[in-house]
């Protein structure tokens, strides 16, 4: 864990050195997807990352790309959008966007979305028209969602500091010393910190680690698994020809992907309507412009059947967005993830799903992935769950009891104490 943020010498008012930067920037793209010669590269990021997405795009034209295409979004936009748009116009999405996406499916292709929202620019927008956009949006990209989950989409994301996600996340700090210790932070938890190995060779072997797990979980072939933690019992079924994911996934192309940067989590999808029992969420959700707090609930024979949150209108919003089609109150992930996190190690909340779910073992509404079946597995009626949505919550903790149910009844603790008790190899 980074305990101070010391100013780069060589850049002063900047983040992290030149070295440092480029190093992050070669990680995602080498240690993540993969990326070759001749390669079109499509980076979204807000205009606050600029610095990053230099130090990408050199790496990218460097290590050969035909092509970087960069969007970046301004927040400021998409709040004005939902303020003041007509109804009828929530959830429009562009010819352009569309074309887009399609083409990010093509194996030549490759994507990266830089994360660093601060979920306040929404305060006090009407949740049902955040959910309205939401539901809308997902419908007009569910084709290349599918396409996605399938391993069509070669993608990375990954998170950079803004002034106003580190003021978040580090109040107590000057705004500036608040970016440079969350950048120290996730060069940290990618395994690119002082004391990690050189490149992103620590990166490699971390994901390794999980990819060695993965295969340790699914030799077990479990058909059942119990979480336990303070205010959770969950009782969920896994069908026979299951995979535990980990780490790189390989692509429907035949690329090698992280999707995630940094990432500590096995995970596969349940079969969706076998939840059983109550949960109770560990952290905060970010989601729709808000952090929504207290979030807790009920399944019976696989579906949503009570929720609830602190605030009401938080809720809703929750309500309205699982609202979206029938497999979004179902599961379509359960994931693990033991207290060696180093996310979790901080004992801080990071605001944005793609850390705060790598802190701790989490469930997902709406649609899981294919690649967490065999084939034969993933067409048949107990395949993964086919959502449009998808909606990453965290329920665990130090103690967090997490058991497998093999076949024949054998019961393998797999966390314990909040520490994994499959070995990584």
């Amino acid at each position: 864990m980074a305990t101070a943020a010391s100013q780069p010498e060589d850049r002063p008012g900047e983040l992290v050195s030149r070295e440092e930067l480029e190093r992050y920037a070669e990680a995602v793209l080498h240690g993540c997807l993969g990326l070759r010669a001749d390669d079109a590269l499509i980076v979204q990021a807000r205009p606050e990352h600029r610095d990053l997405v230099g130090a990408l795009a050199e790496s990218a034209y460097r290590g050969g790309a035909r092509l970087v295409e960069v969007v970046y979004a301004e927040a400021g936009v998409r709040a004005a959008r939902l303020r003041h748009a007509r109804e009828e116009h929530l959830g429009t999405v562009a010819p352009w966007q569309l074309a887009r996406a399609r083409a990010e499916l093509e194996p030549d292709t490759c994507s990266l979305t830089v994360l660093g929202e601060d979920e306040r620019e929404l305060d006090g927008v009407d949740p049902e028209r955040v959910a309205t956009d939401f539901r809308r949006t997902a419908q007009a990209l569910r084709p290349f969602a599918r396409a996605s989950r399938q391993g069509k989409r070669r993608w990375t994301g990954l998170a950079w500091p803004t002034p106003e996600w580190a003021s978040r996340v580090y109040p107590e700090l000057e705004p500036l010393e608040a970016e440079r210790l969350l950048a120290r932070d996730l060069l940290h938890f990618c395994r690119l910190g002082p004391s990690d190995p050189p490149g992103h060779e620590g990166w490699k072997r971390h994901t390794a680690r999980l990819l060695e797990r993965g295969r340790r979980l699914t030799e077990l072939d479990l058909r059942r698994l119990e979480l336990r933690a303070p205010g959770t019992a969950l009782d969920l079924r896994v069908p026979a020809g299951a995979r535990w994911l980990g780490g790189p996934r390989r692509t429907a192309h035949g690329s090698v992907v992280a999707g995630n940067f940094p990432t500590e989590e096995n995970f596969t999808s349940p079969e969706a309507a076998s939840t059983e029992g109550t949960f109770r969420c560990s952290r905060p959700l970010s989601f729709g412009g808000r952090v929504i707090e207290g979030i807790r609930g009920e399944f019976r024979r696989g579906k949503l059947v009570r929720l609830e949150a602190d605030r009401e209108d938080d809720r809703r919003l929750l309500a309205a967005t699982l609202d979206l089609d029938a497999g979004a109150r179902r599961l379509g992930e359960v994931a693990l993830v033991d207290r060696s996190s180093r996310i979790g190690q901080t004992g801080r909340t990071y605001f944005t799903t793609l850390l705060d779910e790598n802190a701790a073992a989490h469930i997902a509404f709406g649609f899981g992935f294919d690649q967490a079946r065999t084939p034969d597995e993933a067409r048949g009626s107990r395949g993964v769950n086919r959502s449009a949505l998808h909606l990453d919550v965290m329920v665990g903790t130090d103690d967090l009891e997490a058991t497998g149910v093999t076949q024949d009844g054998r019961r393998v603790p797999l966390i314990r104490g909040g520490e994994w008790q499959v070995a990584h190899g």
